[in-house]
C-alpha cells in the first residue's frame, strides 16, 4: 500500500512539471473562467446562477479529454512500459496512478472556481454544495474514464489532440455551457445527449437531480472501463 501511495504522489509531482497537463488542468481553463465569466456576467446577469456549474463543466472536460491521456500515451507508447514488466509492476499501476492524479487535480480546479466565482462575479452557490460535490465527482470519474480510454488507443500526442478535440469542442458547444441547448437545431441538440458534459450539466444545475439523468453517464463509464480493461490486457501480453 506504501509504495501504491508512493506511485500516486509521484504521479502527481511529474504531473506538476508537464507544461501540456498543468495548461490543461488549470491555466486555460481558470483562465478561460475569469474572461468568459466577465462576458457572461456582463451580457446576462441571470448567468450568475449557473456560472459555477458551466465553468466547472468546461474545466473538467478540457482537462480530462485533454489532459489526462497525454502521460498515458508518454508510457504506454514509449519503451517506459517495459520497465514496468522488468520491475514486476502490473502494468495497470500507470492507469490507476494516473487516474487518481487526474481526479485531484481537476477537484482542485473546480474547487477554485467554486471559490473564487462568488468573490469575482457574485455568482451564486449550489443549494446543497454537499450533494453538489458528490454529484460532480461522479461526473469527474466519468470524464476521466474516457480520458484513460483516449490515451491508452492513440499513440501519438499529435494524433491524441485531434481525437480528443472531437470531443471536447461538440462538448462545449453543445451541452448548454455556452448557450441555451434549446437554440440549437433539433438534430444537434441531440447529439449533445450523447455527450457526458450534457447530463454533467444538467444535473450539477438541479437541485433535485433525477436518477435516469445519472444512467447516462453510468453507461459511459462501464463502456470505458471494458474498453480500457480490453487494450491493457493486450498491452500485458505485448
Amino acid at each position: 500500500m506504501g509504495a501504491f501511495i508512493y506511485g500516486v504522489i509521484l504521479q502527481w509531482k511529474l504531473d506538476l512539471r508537464n507544461k501540456g497537463i498543468l495548461v490543461t488542468y488549470y491555466l486555460v481553463p481558470l483562465l478561460f473562467f475569469l474572461f468568459i465569466g466577465t462576458i457572461f456576467t456582463s451580457i446576462n446577469p441571470l448567468a450568475k446562477d449557473t456560472l459555477i456549474q458551466s465553468m466547472t463543466i468546461f474545466a473538467i472536460t478540457m482537462g480530462a479529454f485533454l489532459g489526462t491521456p497525454i502521460p498515458l500515451v508518454e508510457l504506454y507508447s514509449g519503451d517506459i512500459k517495459k520497465s514496468y514488466k522488468v520491475g514486476g509492476i502490473p502494468i495497470w499501476v500507470g492507469v490507476v496512478n494516473n487516474y487518481i492524479s487526474a481526479f485531484v487535480h481537476l477537484m482542485i480546479t473546480s474547487l477554485i472556481i467554486f471559490l473564487v466565482a462568488p468573490l469575482v462575479f457574485d455568482a451564486r452557490l449550489p443549494d446543497k454544495p454537499l450533494p453538489y460535490f458528490g454529484y460532480l465527482s461522479i461526473f469527474l470519474i466519468t470524464c476521466i474514464s474516457i480520458g484513460v480510454v483516449l490515451g491508452l488507443y492513440v499513440k501519438s500526442i499529435s494524433k491524441l489532440t485531434m481525437f480528443s478535440q472531437m470531443l471536447f469542442l461538440p462538448s462545449m458547444m453543445l451541452s448548454g455551457i455556452m448557450f441555451p441547448t434549446d437554440m440549437l437545431p433539433k438534430v444537434l441538440e441531440n447529439v449533445g445527449f450523447l455527450l457526458p458534459a450534457t447530463w454533467g450539466l444538467r444535473i450539477l444545475t438541479s437541485s433535485e437531480p433525477k436518477i435516469l439523468w445519472f444512467l447516462p453517464l453510468l453507461l459511459f463509464f462501464l463502456v470505458a472501463i471494458i474498453l480500457g480493461a480490453c487494450k491493457l490486457s493486450r498491452i500485458a501480453m505485448d
